[in-house]
């Protein structure tokens, strides 16, 4: 029994997720403003992801805001973990450690970057996975996008999508 519950325990422990460390999309921007790399960065800049920060200043957001009791949306760990990089990370670490301005930015869809940015290891898309890399498909998108969220309207995953994607030229 003692071998089986340790067995099971370092199991757990093992199969538990690294804790990821946030880099912010001008890193990501080094390699991905590229023309031989898709120009993601500067697509993101022309969506609403990027301006995500921005529409919790608007006169809309600050009347949700007081009716869900928020004093200021743009500082808010509840509007800032759609509205910014921060759906992965806690409350606290969102309003203390990650920088909101660049508004909804790469590491929000695809994972925080700083073990997966090096050239070497995006090359093979699995050992990107491995090192915290995410491939984002609608149910990332829903995290957000869903009916919990205040102003919600809906959400149409392939017409949105074909507004954000950024492909990877082959």
């Amino acid at each position: 029994m003692g071998v089986f519950t340790v067995f099971f325990w370092a199991g757990f422990v093992l199969a538990a997720p690294p804790e990821h460390e946030f880099v912010g999309a001008k890193k990501c921007a080094m390699c991905h403003k590229k023309p031989e790399t898709g120009e993601q960065y500067g697509i993101w800049l022309e969506t609403k992801h990027a301006k995500a920060l921005e529409s919790l200043g608007t006169p809309e957001a600050k009347e949700v805001a007081a009716k869900l009791s928020i004093d200021d949306p743009k500082t808010s760990g509840k509007c800032l973990k759609c509205h910014s990089t921060a759906y992965w990370f806690s409350e606290a670490k969102v309003t203390d450690t990650i920088p909101v301005e660049e508004g909804v930015s790469c590491e929000s869809c695809h994972g925080a970057g700083k073990d997966y940015m090096k050239k070497s290891i995006m090359q093979e898309r699995e050992q990107a996975v491995a090192n915290g890399l995410m491939i984002p498909d609608e149910s990332t998108c829903v995290k957000c996008h869903n009916s919990e969220a205040p102003t919600f309207k809906g959400f149409d995953f392939k017409e949105k999508w074909e507004k954000i994607k950024h492909p990877t030229p082959k």
